[in-house]
This record gives structure tokens, C-alpha cells and sequence, in this order.
């Protein structure tokens, strides 16, 4: 099933493209990969999937029942949020913010549902202590469970390793892929890490203004932009 599709968009800041005639499709379980140089326009198409800037050319086409505001979204993090003084329940459970209406408290289904990603992701015995307090792996897990809350169907990653150790690095991919692979979430990620990218990944989109590249991993290996993208990162 076909979740979303890109014809032929563009997006503009004060009247200059960043990002010009983009077509691609998100289809059901689907990992896809966005990479590109920077000022390519990866985080202009993030905002633009998520609802929070309008195309200045073409469409993005959302599947029935898939709203902007119920994408999972784990954004990157900046100094002042990682000091966030909150719970680590109090985090994960702010995931259920766009589900939760009008409704002046969260529901006794709302906690639930942050308990049982609290378990998922493995972090039960930091429930109660305070965000700030975790390290940068611990963290982004944490936040990765409130992206779980939102959604159970998309969840959108920018950049979720940065910072981390080799090892909790691998851990994290390993983690995203298990909920791609055997939970049937669909991935959406940008990353600078092309090695890992192309490992995980079912498909890349590979930003480069007027030349953008769309395609499964494997016709990106065989590509001229893949094969010079992939050389330049091992120099």
C-alpha cells in the first residue's frame, strides 16, 4: 500500500528552490534512506513531509487515514533539549500530544500506550528518572519511544545516531531495523552515514536539486551518483 507520493515537488525560501521537481513513493514497510550533501534540501523535504512547509510546486499525497501530525518523529536533538527536566515517562508520553484532542489530561489508554513502548525499547528501569540525567544513547531511545507513541504506522528519524559511540551506534540501527523488519514499521531516516544507509536500507532518495536519484538500495549501488557518493565517503 501506498502511504506517501512526491510528484513533481518543489520548495522555495524567498524565492530561491532548495529543492526542485521531486518524485518518489513511501510505500508500506518500506526504509528509506534520505541522503545527499549538505544544503541539498534533506531537512527542507523533512519539514514538507511532516506538514510544516507548504511545496512551492507540485503535491505530496498522503494514503487515506495517514495525517502529517501522525508521523513519528524523532528530530535532531539541540543542547537545551537534552537538559529537558522532565521524566523519562513524562517524555515518552508527551508523544500522545496529537492524539490526545481536546482532551485536558491524558487518558488512561495514552499511559498505556507510553508504558508499552517504554518496554519495547528496553528502557523500563529508567522510567521514573530524569531525562537529562541519561546518556546520549539512553536518550535517544527514549525519544524513539515517544515517536512510537505517535505513531504505530510511519515514524520519521533525522539524523538518530548522531553523537553516539560506534557501539551504541550499531545498537540503535539494529533497534530500527527490528521495528521495520519484525514490527512492520515503515522508516523514513536521513543520515550522513551512507555505509549504514545502504546496509538497512530498502531504498534510498538521494537528494541533489535538479538530479535527484530514487531507487532500491540495490539499483543505488549500480548508479553513477551512488558509485561517486559511496567512493567520496571512503576517501
Amino acid at each position: 500500500m501506498k502511504l506517501i507520493e512526491c510528484e513533481n515537488v518543489s520548495f522555495s525560501y524567498e524565492n530561491t528552490e532548495v529543492v526542485k521537481n521531486l518524485n518518489f513513493q513511501l510505500n508500506d514497510g518500506d526504509y528509506l534512506c534520505i541522503v545527499g550533501e549538505n544544503g541539498s534540501g534533506k531537512s527542507t523535504l523533512i519539514k514538507g513531509l511532516l506538514g510544516l512547509k507548504q511545496t512551492s510546486g507540485g503535491r505530496i499525497i498522503r494514503c487515506e487515514g495517514l495525517k502529517a501530525k501522525g508521523t513519528g518523529y524523532l528530530p535532531q536533538q539541540t543542547p537545551a533539549q537534552k537538559d529537558f527536566p522532565a521524566s523519562v515517562f513524562e517524555v515518552v508520553l508527551s508523544g500522545r500530544l496529537n492524539s490526545r484532542g481536546f482532551r485536558p489530561f491524558y487518558s488512561k489508554q495514552d499511559k498505556d500506550t507510553a508504558n508499552e513502548n517504554i518496554k519495547r525499547l528496553g528502557i523500563e528501569e529508567l522510567k521514573n528518572q530524569s531525562y537529562r540525567d541519561l546518556s546520549g544513547g539512553q536518550q535517544q531511545r527514549v525519544l524513539l519511544a515517544r515517536a512510537l507513541c505517535a505513531s504505530k504506522q510511519l515514524l520519521l528519524l533525522d539524523e538518530p545516531v548522531t553523537g553516539l559511540d560506534p557501539i551504541i551506534t550499531d545498537e540503535m540501527y539494529r533497534l530500527i531495523d527490528d521495528l521495520n523488519k519484525n514490527e512492520k514499521i515503515t522508516i523514513i531516516m536521513v543520515s550522513h552515514d551512507i555505509g549504514s544507509s545502504v546496509k538497512y536500507a530498502s531504498h534510498i532518495l538521494h537528494l541533489n536539486y535538479e538530479n535527484s536519484f530514487y531507487g532500491t538500495k540495490e539499483e543505488y549501488l549500480k548508479s553513477p551518483v551512488g558509485k561517486r557518493f559511496l567512493g567520496s565517503q571512503e576517501t
